[in-house]
């Protein structure tokens, strides 16, 4: 008996309940529903960590395409000895940091990761709630997601990445050593200074949350997938 085609919009549906470890051996085959499903679910981290390192929305959407097409042409490579998601930062990270690296723009920190930390280096609380009840609390809510990023976009490179990675993404401070590649004894350094300097460029009181900051989601997030499907699909002759 012939096999029932199963129509894509639910198919689709099927591939988003699916755990990582589920897609990735249909994106090896070259699912493109699986590699889409993939793609959506993991653009919000990749977006916010490229963004971190490159400072330019643009161009992070660039380092996150890279880094997509450099994943899922290795991915026979991804043995799930870690779990995807770090694989995928893993991979976005070198490519963020290449990129940095090339434009010979790097700053160095030795000298500051052992200066004497001065005390009220404590993190900013902000309102969790993202919800806007009326338009003056978006406003209110769009503009401080504005301060904050402005305020990390002045942020060293190596600090903003911790900063990213520890009060944006919630990693522990051994995930952002290993992420980074540096002793969790730095990330604590270094993370205690990015507070500071945060704290010192911008209000006590902002409406808004870091979970907001580079939102990267509905029709970019979408199109990001297109760009990796187009990109892997062999070119006809």
């Amino acid at each position: 008996m012939a096999a029932i085609p199963v129509p894509a919009a639910r198919h689709r549906q099927q591939m988003s309940i699916l755990s990582d470890a589920e897609l990735v051996p249909l994106a090896r085959m070259g699912d493109e529903f699986a590699i889409r499903a993939i793609v959506q679910r993991h653009n919000q981290r990749l977006f916010r960590t490229a963004r971190a390192i490159i400072r330019n929305d643009a161009e992070a959407e660039d380092v996150v395409h890279a880094a997509y097409i450099k994943a899922f042409t290795n991915l026979a490579t991804f043995r799930g000895e870690a779990q995807l998601s770090t694989w995928l930062t893993r991979i976005t990270l070198n490519e963020a940091l290449g990129r940095v690296r090339g434009r010979k723009n790097t700053i160095g920190l030795e000298k500051i990761d052992v200066q004497t930390m001065a005390p009220g280096g404590e993190v900013l609380q902000f309102p969790s709630s993202l919800s806007a009840t009326d338009p003056e609390t978006e406003l209110s809510r769009s503009q401080a997601r504005h301060l904050l990023e402005n305020a990390l976009d002045e942020l060293p490179d190596d600090f903003r990445a911790v900063f990213v990675l520890r009060d944006v993404e919630g990693m522990s401070t051994d995930e952002a050593a290993s992420y980074l590649g540096i002793r969790p004894e730095t990330v604590k350094t270094r993370l205690h200074r990015a507070r500071k300097m945060m704290r010192q460029s911008i209000e006590k009181q902002l409406s808004g949350a870091f979970s907001a900051l580079f939102p990267f989601d509905g029709a970019r997030c979408a199109f990001m997938a297109d760009r990796v499907i187009a990109a892997l699909r062999p070119e006809t002759p």
